[in-house]
């Protein structure tokens, strides 16, 4: 799956289109590396984003096309 898919299905990122921007920026890593939008998110990948004056890290755990609000959180880990 995109790395901009999957923020907004996960929904650490409320839209596709911020993602996306975050990405150009430079602000979202996966792996230590910055990434591009179109980069493939895989199961165990760490990706890091920054926003503000504050960064979040965590580690993918699945990586599903459709999944309810309840249950996006069960997507990722926080570190």
């Amino acid at each position: 799956m995109r790395l901009d898919k999957f923020l907004k299905t996960s929904r650490m990122i409320k839209r596709r289109t911020i993602a996306a921007e975050a990405c150009d920026n430079k602000r979202v890593l996966i792996n230590g590396k910055a990434a591009k939008a179109s980069a493939k998110v895989s199961v165990g990948d760490e990706i890091e984003i920054s926003f503000g004056s504050g960064t979040t890290r965590v580690r993918v755990l699945s990586v599903l096309e459709h999944v309810t609000k309840e249950n996006a959180g069960d997507m990722y880990e926080i570190i």
